[in-house]
């Protein structure tokens, strides 16, 4: 409980009129008494008027949130006194409003709803919330504060996967509208059919055909059973927020995409992660139990502060993985000269293994190119974003040239680009 600025206001006229009774009132001095008697017993009255029970606040959210998703938190309190408010001390891996307001119900019960959304990973714990609402004469603030046990769990996002939208996609990739691509011009024997006018001659197998004494055509498709490693750079750069989330998150978001999708394809499923050394190492393994594995450990991924070694960290990759592989790489740079060591290092592993470079690219430097400005620092920030966007192309040209599929896309797209990329170099049978 705290004066509210109501009484404050009171008391500061109270002293003016014991001042002004001082002065004028010709030695009748009792009489600047009055107003703090007043003002006393005004007080009192409120104390007893608002008196009540100790609060007794209810509340239930959902314990798991999607990462960049919100959950509605519920707050329920019974006997709301009137302009009731509540402040809650957000976790660093949760954000919300910075005060709740409840609104009052027929039966007297105060209600409050307010979105709790996870921006990192980890498991994050309330500890205390803090009411405030005033006294039925205004004069007093009660701000009581009340034990508030709450855990939740901020997790990668699955959503996509969830929703069934990239298990339609490659089944219908692999199996249905767009079987041609995969069954018919692949390496892999799938089945045995009747041959018919118009096959080719080429795929007649001849043997077989003599058993049966009639035509039969061998059928082919797309080579399936292939190592597919997710690699993340975990180091500092990747912790820069773009779309409100580190760079890191949505990597792990569309990582976690592609590797369901893989894994759906009848692909093997592994993962490495780095920063300034080889953090950790799963070798690929076939079906969803790895995807689940893969979810498990990017939930437990760390936030890093250390600069990425590419040299000693891509070097640990290749020796790790002696069977050609598609190994998709999850990284960042900022310039040229701190790319060099990147490049080279991508340029030795190239050489054994099918590679795809994704990095994710911020729509806020694209509208400072595409902003006139307005005074001469505007000037400067327009030179500097147009310059970090050319070193920029410069070095995804370079590794293009390398022979490396390279993806440089907006958090919105990079999911999608990255599965559409990975079911192009199946089709093809480029691994």
């Amino acid at each position: 409980m705290r004066p509210s600025p109501r009484l404050l206001i009171a008391s500061c006229i109270a002293l003016l009129v014991s001042m002004l009774s001082i002065i004028f009132a010709n030695g009748q001095r009792e009489i600047a008494l009055a107003p703090w008697g007043l003002l006393a017993v005004l007080a009192a009255a409120d104390l007893l008027l608002s008196f009540s029970r100790r609060k007794q606040l209810s509340y239930g959210m959902a314990t798991e949130i999607f990462i960049g998703e919100s959950q509605t938190l519920r707050l329920e309190i019974p006997r709301m006194p009137a302009g009731l408010r509540a402040r809650l001390a957000w976790p660093q891996g949760l954000s919300g409003a910075a005060e709740i307001t409840f609104v009052p119900q027929a039966d007297g019960t105060g209600i409050a709803e307010t979105a709790c959304r996870g921006v990192q990973r980890g498991v994050w714990a309330f500890e205390h919330i803090w009411l405030r609402w005033m006294s039925r004469l205004k004069l007093f603030e009660f701000v009581p504060r009340l034990k508030f046990d709450l855990e939740v769990r901020v997790v990668p996002n699955i959503r996509l996967v969830q929703s069934g939208e990239i298990a339609t996609t490659v089944q219908s990739a692999l199996y249905g509208v767009k079987e041609n691509r995969a069954i018919g011009e692949g390496s892999e024997f799938h089945q045995l059919r009747d041959f018919v006018q118009g096959m080719d001659v080429k795929s007649i197998d001849w043997k077989r055909s003599a058993k049966r004494r009639s035509l039969v055509a061998r059928e082919l498709r797309a080579e399936r059973n292939h190592h597919v490693i997710v690699a993340l750079d975990n180091g500092y750069l990747m912790r820069e927020e773009i779309a409100g989330l580190p760079k890191i998150d949505h990597a792990v978001t569309s990582a976690l995409a592609v590797a369901w999708a893989a894994a759906i394809g009848g692909d093997q499923v592994g993962y490495y992660a780095y920063d300034v050394r080889p953090r950790s190492f799963v070798a690929p393994a076939q079906g969803r139990q790895a995807f689940a594995r893969l979810r498990s450990w990017s939930g437990e991924l760390t936030y890093s502060g250390h600069e990425t070694n590419h040299t000693l960290a891509l070097t640990e990759l290749n020796a790790r993985t002696p069977k050609r592989s598609l190994i998709i790489v999850f990284t960042d740079f900022i310039d040229t000269t701190s790319a060099e060591l990147l490049v080279e290092n991508l340029a030795i592993l190239s050489k054994r293994h099918l590679l795809i470079f994704v990095a994710i690219r911020d729509p806020a430097a694209e509208t400072l190119v595409e902003t006139p400005p307005e005074d001469l620092d505007g000037v400067a920030v327009l030179v500097a974003a147009n310059q970090a966007i050319s070193e920029r192309r410069l070095v995804l040209e370079r590794l293009a040239r390398l022979g490396i599929t390279v993806l440089d896309a907006t958090p919105e797209t990079v999911t999608g680009r990255l599965i559409s990329t990975y079911l192009e170099i199946k089709a093809r049978e480029m691994i």
